[in-house]
């Protein structure tokens, strides 16, 4: 095998850096040459993760572009909301394709970003520049891009479980519900009141009720799909487990569709996507079948009584929901295998 490409790491010392640098030593085509963080740059990766001795252990860098496009050619962004805004541009001129994990790019209406991330909105010029990388949804778009908007975590799961559904016109878009809850991990490394243990444990809390980041994102794509606006009431939960994110997701049926129906919908839809994995009748994922892993796995329940459908996705937040899936988009827009890097087994029990 020749040289592999080399991969910089720009927020290097968060859960979505640290879970790239994972997944990334097993890639058959690219390797990490720069872990970068403005924060702490001249320490070693090893101070804040010790988990990687004798895997990583080299200084981190600083956030210079021309110094990373010494040493790579891609760069992937996992800062928090408001610095890729302003490392972007600077990246792209310098040459290096760019994979966003945060949320500075997904909108495209400076407006809509500032009004739901209550911070500055990139350029507008690059909110247009950025494809929007829902893989199994816009992969045709991703590739040969050189600047690709990772999609965040709630609106990985919810999106793959309604898409087909809107698409097909089995349900009433404007009777979507979607119930979502996630793991701790998914806020952040940085230490708050609302992840602190004795906050957590044994607790299940609701936060953001209507003000969730995500909500725009969400009604973007599936407005786009359904051709016309779409609006959804969103709730996030706060569940005392480390990784995982469960969707459900409730809808009025148009028509007097089965389980059956759905289950076949949904197979011919993901036909090919390695990563879409549809449960059999009368079977429903959990968050550990996926855990560590870049499925999503989805299942279905039709109440014949109420006419609705209950539609129910999984993913690991740190894995499909942003690690994962930025190295499925480096696949595509590379023009490599799309589950390069990707192929191992969800970590179980």
């Amino acid at each position: 095998m020749g040289k592999k490409m080399g991969v910089a790491i720009v927020g290097s010392t968060g859960y979505g850096g640290v879970e790239l640098m994972r997944l990334l030593e097993a890639h058959p085509y690219a390797e990490v040459t720069s872990v970068i963080s403005s924060s702490s740059a001249g320490t070693s990766i090893t101070d804040g993760y010790p988990h990687l001795a004798g895997i990583r252990e080299e200084l981190l860098d600083g956030v210079d572009a021309q110094a990373i496009k010494s040493k790579a050619d891609v760069v992937f962004l996992a800062t928090p909301a408001g610095v890729a805004s302003k490392l972007a541009p600077e990246y792209l001129a310098a040459g290096l394709k760019v994979i966003d994990l945060s949320g500075d790019f997904r909108l495209k209406s400076p407006a809509l970003y500032e009004q739901w991330y209550k911070k500055p909105a990139a350029d507008e010029v690059y909110l247009e520049k950025a494809v929007f990388g829902l893989a199994e949804i816009y992969g045709e778009n991703v590739k040969g891009a050189d600047f690709i908007s990772n999609p965040g975590c709630y609106p990985t799961a919810t999106l793959l479980g309604l898409v087909p559904a809107i698409k097909a016109g089995f349900i009433d878009p404007a009777s979507i519900i979607i119930d979502a809850k996630s793991g701790v991990s998914g806020a952040g490394r940085g230490a708050s009141l609302g992840t602190h243990y004795s906050e957590l444990n044994e607790n299940l809390k609701a936060y953001k009720i209507n003000q969730h980041q995500h909500v725009p994102e969400i009604e973007m794509v599936l407005s786009d799909v359904a051709g016309t606006p779409i609006v959804t009431t969103f709730t996030t939960h706060l569940v005392p487990m480390t990784r995982g994110i469960m969707s459900t997701m409730y809808a009025t049926l148009k028509d007097n569709r089965s389980v059956g129906d759905f289950i076949e919908l949904y197979k011919e839809f993901y036909e090919g996507r390695r990563f879409v994995r549809i449960r059999p009748e009368g079977q429903w994922p959990a968050t550990k079948e996926v855990w560590g892993s870049n499925y999503c796995d989805i299942g279905f329940a039709v109440d014949t009584r109420t006419n609705r459908v209950t539609i129910v996705s999984v993913i690991d937040n740190l894995v499909k929901g942003a690690a994962g899936q930025a190295i499925q988009n480096l696949n595509l827009l590379m023009g490599w295998d799309e589950t390069s890097g990707l192929q191992f087994v969800p970590a179980y029990p």
